[in-house]
Parts: structure tokens; C-alpha cells; sequence
């Protein structure tokens, strides 16, 4: 009697389930590598969207710190959207020192602090590359003064430093500088010369987070006059420069500048100083 019982021990019926495991196999590796590059693609392709919206969003709110600070009680509110970053206030990040000298008497100097707004992208989302800077508004980078009834009263530009005290972040920046505008009064007897210097000072006030927006306030404006003016002396200093926040953070290409009255016979020469108190709330309308 012959014995029909299989021989599993042919190859021949084996190879074909093994080689449909390796392709099995196979197709979920490339399936899970697509996945994760897919994956990947997605989020930094979200992440650099964020990022190039927070240029036009700081920029905007650059413009609108301008439009509030020389109306007392004027409110402007500006809003973003973001998945990954984050908005941040940091208080006393600049010192303003301003000194004007008359000709004759005693000199009168000032020091003011003021906060800047940071759009803070975590670099495991978004990253350019370790110092990394770009100007983004206005196009040419700004030194603490800036003469001109068009030039602006902030500052905005994009910073990649690492490492920081807070953490490791790309950053869009709006920092406060000076607007100088020059002008002339004339009678039949004298000439005046103004020198009309502007500077917001922004201040972190209480913020709820309750929303992506973030609100501009001017609570009050103040003014310093020099008469008989000989020269004004600007320098900015960096109160948070231990954290990182230092001038290779801020890029001024000049920190401290003078202005010099011309002293032509027959002008009296003035300087008048304004400064707007700002408050900054995040996620609330103040």
C-alpha cells in the first residue's frame, strides 16, 4: 500500500510563503519610511508657514505701534494664527540713554526702558540655520536714531541664536528705535530749529491668552524740552544681554550716535523728546 502522506520537507512548497512575508514585509517598512517622510514634509511645510506669516504679523504690529502712540487712549488690536509658535513680551529688553547739552548750563539725560515683542518658533519645528539674522521691516537695518518724518518708530527683523537662556528658538523681533524729524520755524526776527526725537516705550500688561491676538494701548504721552541746544548723545544698551539678548541678537549697526546742531548765526536751536507709555496685552482687548 503506497504512503500518500506529504513531504514537507520540499522547498519547493515553502519558498513561495516565505518570499510573500519578505514582500509583505518589505512594502510596510516603505509604506511606514513614506509615512514618517510625509510626515515630516507636512510639519515643516506648516512650520515655515507660521513663520512667514509672523514676518507680516510683527510687521503689522510694528506699523500699529506708530498709529497708537501718539493718540492718548487710541487701542488697535492685531491677531495671528499660528501652530507651533508662540508670542512673548519681554519687558526692559532695551535701555534708551539720552543726553542733550545746551550750549551754556547743565546737560539733561534721560533713560528709558522698553519691552520688544518676539514671535518665537521652537527650531526642532523651524530652522534656518545658528545665527542666522534678516531685516524684514523696514527693508534697511536701523540704527537706534533714524532721521525722517517716514522713518518708523520700531524695528523688525528675523534671529536665529543659539543657544538662549529661554530656550532655543528663530524669532521675528519689532524693536522699539527713535524717529528724528528735523524742522524749521521762521519770523520775520528769528529762526527756530527743532530736533523732534519719538520713541514708544512698550510695556507687557496683564494678558489673559485667551485668543491669538495681541493689543496696543497708549496710556499717556510725555515731552522733554532743551532750548539753546548744542548736541544730543543716543546710546542703547541691553539690560538682558546675559540671556543672549545682546547686540548680536539686535544687529544695530551703531549703538550709540550724537547729533550735532549746525549753531548757523541767527538760529536758536531746540530739542524736544516724546515718549509714548504703550501697553502690550496678549489674547485680550484692553
Amino acid at each position: 500500500m503506497k504512503n500518500f502522506a506529504r513531504d514537507f520537507s520540499d522547498k519547493r512548497a515553502v519558498e513561495p510563503v516565505i518570499a510573500a512575508v519578505i514582500l509583505t514585509g518589505t512594502i510596510v517598512a516603505l509604506v511606514t519610511v513614506a509615512m514618517v517622510f510625509a510626515n515630516s514634509l507636512l510639519t515643516a511645510s506648516v512650520a515655515q508657514g507660521d513663520f512667514n506669516s509672523a514676518r507680516q504679523f510683527m510687521r503689522t504690529v510694528a506699523m500699529q505701534t506708530d498709529d497708537v502712540a501718539w493718540q492718548i487712549g487710541q487701542t488697535e488690536t492685531v491677531r495671528y494664527s499660528t501652530m507651533y509658535g508662540t508670542v512673548n513680551v519681554l519687558n526692559g529688553a532695551l535701555n534708551y540713554n539720552i543726553t542733550m547739552t545746551p550750549v551754556t548750563g547743565n546737560q539733561q539725560t534721560y533713560t528709558f526702558s522698553t519691552a520688544i515683542v518676539c514671535f518665537n518658533m521652537p527650531t526642532y519645528d523651524y530652522s534656518i540655520f545658528n545665527n542666522y539674522s534678516s531685516q524684514v521691516w523696514p527693508s534697511k537695518v536701523l540704527n537706534p536714531v533714524n532721521n525722517g518724518s517716514s522713518a518708523p518708530v520700531a524695528t523688525v527683523f528675523a534671529v536665529e541664536k543659539l543657544p538662549m537662556v529661554d530656550g532655543n528658538y528663530i524669532r521675528v523681533v519689532a524693536a522699539p528705535v527713535i524717529r528724528l524729524i528735523n524742522s524749521t520755524i521762521a519770523t520775520k526776527t528769528s529762526s527756530t530749529f527743532y530736533f523732534d526725537l519719538y520713541l514708544p516705550l512698550l510695556s507687557l500688561t496683564s494678558s489673559p491668552r485667551l485668543s491669538q491676538s495681541l493689543t496696543l494701548k497708549s496710556n499717556s504721552i510725555s515731552m522733554w524740552t532743551q532750548n539753546n541746544l548744542k548736541s544730543i548723545s543716543v546710546s542703547v544698551s541691553f539690560p538682558n544681554a546675559a540671556s543672549g539678548f545682546d547686540n548680536t541678537f539686535f544687529h544695530f549697526p551703531r549703538t550709540a550716535m550724537t547729533i550735532t546742531s549746525p549753531q548757523q548765526s541767527g538760529f536758536t536751536y531746540v530739542a524736544q523728546l516724546y515718549t509714548s507709555s504703550v501697553a502690550v496685552a496678549l489674547g485680550a482687548n484692553l
